[in-house]
Parts: C-alpha cells; sequence; structure tokens
C-alpha cells in the first residue's frame, strides 16, 4: 500500500462526531433526524450502538443500530456524497452486521425508500429480502418504506464478504476500533 493510500478506518462514534454525521444526515436525507434525536442516540450505551467511518480522518460515513431480543433493526447507514460509490457503505454494514452478532442477533431488518436502488442492491448482495411495506412512512413524500430482513445472521459469512470487499476496495485499509 502506498502512502498516500487514505485509510479507512471504522470506529465506534463519539459525541465530537456529532457535528459530522449531522452534516451528512442532512446532506443524505430529505427528512434528516433531529439534532437531539442523534445526540440521544450517540449517548445510548445499551441496546444500542453507532459506528463513523474515516478515510485519512475526515468523516466520510455513518451507521447505527438498536439490538434486542435476538434482533438487530438498522436504523441508518450514509455516506457523505463526496465519498460515495468507494464501497464504505458496505464496510460500515459489514462491520454492523458483525457487531451484532457478536451481540447474539440472529436476524436484522431495516426500512428503505423504494427508489433507493443502490441501497437496496447492497442489501440484497449481504442477503436481505423484501418482507413487506409499511404504507406511507416517509412524511416527506408520502412514500412507502420497504422492509427488509436478513433472517440468518449466523449463517452469513462474514468473513467471506470481508474478503470480496477487500479485493474490490483493495486501495483502502480497514482498521476497527471501539
Amino acid at each position: 500500500m502506498s502512502q498516500t493510500t487514505p485509510t479507512l478506518t471504522i470506529r465506534r462514534a463519539r459525541p465530537s462526531d456529532l457535528d459530522g454525521i449531522m452534516a451528512i444526515e442532512e446532506a443524505s436525507f430529505p427528512s434528516p433526524w433531529a439534532r437531539q434525536a442523534m445526540t440521544d442516540e450517540l449517548g445510548r450505551r445499551r441496546g444500542g450502538f453507532f459506528l463513523v467511518a474515516e478515510v485519512g480522518g475526515q468523516l466520510a460515513g455513518y451507521a447505527g443500530v438498536w439490538v434486542f431480543a435476538e434482533e438487530a433493526h438498522i436504523m441508518n447507514i450514509a455516506v457523505d456524497p463526496s465519498y460515495r460509490r468507494r464501497g464504505i457503505g458496505e464496510a460500515l454494514l459489514l462491520t454492523l452486521l458483525a457487531r451484532t452478532v457478536e451481540m447474539g442477533a440472529r436476524l436484522a431488518y431495516l426500512e428503505v425508500r423504494p427508489t433507493n436502488e443502490q441501497a437496496i442492491a447492497l442489501y440484497a448482495k449481504l442477503g436481505f429480502h423484501p418482507y413487506g411495506r409499511r404504507p406511507g412512512y416517509y412524511a416527506d413524500t408520502g412514500e412507502d418504506a420497504l422492509l427488509m430482513a436478513q433472517r440468518s445472521l449466523r449463517q452469513l459469512d462474514l468473513a467471506a464478504q470481508w474478503r470480496g470487499w477487500e479485493e474490490r476496495n483493495g486501495a483502502c485499509e480497514v482498521t476497527i476500533e471501539e
């Protein structure tokens, strides 16, 4: 790896990441979370967590999940527009899923806009399947939410998924920190 290759670091989010997370949230979603709601989630120490991805020390993305009763509810995954299409969302999701399995999760589920084809393709790549819709879920447009689930997390070969990620994104070194 050359010295000019930026390092991708994935770590647990800290309160000091709030401004960067909110900037990505606002650039990514027509109805972003309220700052106080995000502050509350970043302060959560039981039942859920947020991760951030940094490239060369710059906040590039984040992801959040709640875990309870062997279920992981993926709340958010967002990548700064200037860092999209580089595998960062996939790296965040792989890390999130690995951590939830360590916490005892057997299945994961999420909501996604049916028009978000890139996100749906990423989720499908990791074994998520549609199982229903929530009518009018998105208040800004009245759009339904597509419900997707990965029902066999413990059978998902996350190590093989990481190897595939590294083959496609070999220019980055991934470091997982607490």
